[in-house]
């Protein structure tokens, strides 16, 4: 899309430039949870309880954010990862969720370029066994219209029909033995966890205070009203107070509802999904390749990130602990399955260098299969004042924090208009995707992660220049992005570096566990922490690694 000049800059973008880094300290935030009563308390650090607050916020409440352990950690940095409208939608027939997901894409590539990039997905054509075959191509092609009408077109680019030579051009590996074309169609994808953190920092320049490693314990009523909450801080119980709370959970929605409403019913079903990671040298696309799985209706994407190339993913019900969600054997052999029917590529278990599992909060019954629910997001108040948000996907986070701002202010008998339709996150204002990809380098490197707020962490690197090494060789993570997730991202341990800070722990597992004892240094000379809890951070990291491929391996020799 073309944008035509503004004569003069928009108030959204001049309130998110910086001139100096945005810090968090912990101690702050546990202190103005205690002493402030608020008139919104958002329950749930994900990308949807992150930017319900950020839309509070910037609709002028004051706003508390409180996390159990880790912003996004939970689903929200165990998504797909993909910013998009779902052609699967459309199949369904559900085409008011694709046109909202496609119109809030945009948005979201408007507000957040340095994390949110346009991506290429092909479809190979296939004479037997494919995604697509030759006969159902002209149906599929109808289907791809439909979607560029419904907003696709946002992104500047309409899908088009390719040659084999075009599809092996992005895949070479490919079974070209069967290969007839292919349909290639645009959509976007982000580092979710780092969208999510940026979110939850936005709503703080916003002067919402938000904290994790805060457990909401309890609900505060009075008068029968849900009027805050008592919330757990280490070794502290903080009461929270605030005209409205929201429940944004996510797939522990129903245990919040239980504890404000004893009437409560459940109304959350988890669908467990899960992703392998592989390096791109065995596997070598570019962009996004969608492919068959043998006797499952449920297609595998390949999308490469940098060096390594994401597969995923599965969709089925889920009914163990919702704190630990691992991808398994026989899901790992599933895709694996997929990539090698598809690609002449020879993938096997030793190929896995790191896997992701995580749970998506469908709202419905037990009927039927996953795959074929709804993914359409509701919003509720139970009858003690208790806002609930659960269900959406990723896309259309933005759209779920205008709807339950609104429900809170109903709450609240009070009325403000939402601004975070053309709201640039921190770092978006000024930035631009081509210029800075074009440095190349650490340049590229920092842009794509913290965009124009980038130079904050080349500061640390002025100051200090041994911050400017890697954290472990191999990697292009520098020191001084750990001291920046110290001092600016509210990071406490090395697990929230490397998991979701830097997402080493997804993209290089196992040079993760080399990185663990030096991002420990790091956080223990800015945080002040005890030698004793660093060496429990990295051996609970290293048991957490370990736990994971035990359950991916299991049984393999």
């Amino acid at each position: 899309m073309i944008r035509l000049p503004e004569r003069k800059a928009r108030s959204e973008t001049r309130n998110t430039i910086r001139r100096t880094p945005l810090t968090l300290d912990r101690d702050e935030q546990v202190e103005r949870l205690a002493s402030h009563t608020f008139d919104v308390l958002v329950v749930g650090g994900g990308v949807t309880g992150c930017y319900t607050a950020l839309d509070a916020a910037s609709r002028g409440l004051s706003v508390a954010l409180v996390e159990r352990d880790d912003f996004a950690s939970g689903t929200s940095s165990k998504s797909s990862k993909m910013v998009h409208g779902g052609l699967r939608y459309i199949e369904q027939g559900n085409l008011p969720l694709v046109r909202r997901s496609l119109l809030e894409r945009q948005r979201l590539r408007r507000n957040a370029p340095h994390l949110v990039q346009r991506l290429p997905f092909v479809f190979p054509v296939l004479s037997q066994d494919g995604v697509l075959d030759p006969r159902v191509v002209k149906a599929f092609e109808g289907l791809l219209w439909t979607y560029d009408l419904a907003g696709g077109w946002r992104i500047g680019r309409l899908h088009q029909r390719l040659t084999v030579p075009e599809v092996l051009v992005r895949a070479p590996r490919l079974r070209a033995d069967r290969l007839t074309g292919g349909l290639l169609y645009y959509d976007s994808r982000t580092d979710d966890a780092r969208l999510t953190l940026t979110l939850a920092r936005t709503a703080a320049h916003f002067g919402a205070t938000v904290l994790n490693g805060a457990a909401c314990r309890g609900l505060i009523r009075e008068r029968g009203r849900v009027r805050g909450a008592t919330v757990e801080v280490g070794d502290r119980s903080v009461d929270v107070r605030a005209g409205v709370v929201i429940n944004a959970t996510g797939v522990w929605a129903d245990s919040l509802g239980a504890l404000s409403d004893s009437g409560h019913r459940p109304r959350i079903r988890p669908a467990k999904g899960v992703h392998i990671v592989v390096p791109w040298t065995r596997l070598p696309i570019d962009g996004t390749v969608t492919v068959p799985v043998p006797g499952r209706a449920r297609r595998a994407t390949c999308t490469r990130w940098g060096d390594v190339v994401v597969v995923g993913t599965t969709d089925t019900d889920y009914d163990g602990p919702l704190d630990e969600v691992l991808c398994t054997r026989e899901e790992m052999e599933y895709l694996l399955d997929g990539a090698n029917t598809a690609f002449d590529a020879d993938l096997s278990a030793a190929d896995v260098v790191g896997s992701i599992a995580g749970l998506r909060p469908l709202v419905g019954g037990k009927q039927g299969a996953t795959l074929d629910m709804s993914r359409d997001h509701h919003v509720w108040t139970d009858p003690n004042g208790l806002v609930t948000i659960t269900g959406g996907k990723l896309t259309t986070s933005r759209h779920m924090g205008e709807l339950v701002v609104d429900e809170a202010l109903k709450v609240l008998g009070r009325k403000a208009r939402c601004r975070t339709a053309r709201l640039p996150l921190l770092g978006a204002a000024g930035y631009d995707t081509e210029a800075t990809g074009a440095t190349g380098g650490a340049g590229a490197h920092l842009g794509e992660r913290y965009g124009t707020e980038a130079r904050f962490v080349t500061e640390l690197i002025a100051a200090d220049p041994d911050l400017a090494e890697p954290i472990v060789e191999g990697t292009d993570h520098l020191r001084a992005e750990v001291v920046y997730a110290a001092r600016c991202e509210l990071a406490r341990t090395v697990d929230d570096v490397l998991s979701r800070r830097t997402r080493m722990r997804l993209f290089a597992r196992d040079l993760s566990l080399k990185a663990a004892p030096e991002v420990g240094r790091l956080l223990q000379r800015e945080l002040g922490l005890p030698d004793q809890e660093v060496a429990q951070q990295i051996d609970d990291y290293l048991a957490g690694i370990d736990r994971e491929k035990t359950v991916l391996m299991e049984g393999l020799s």
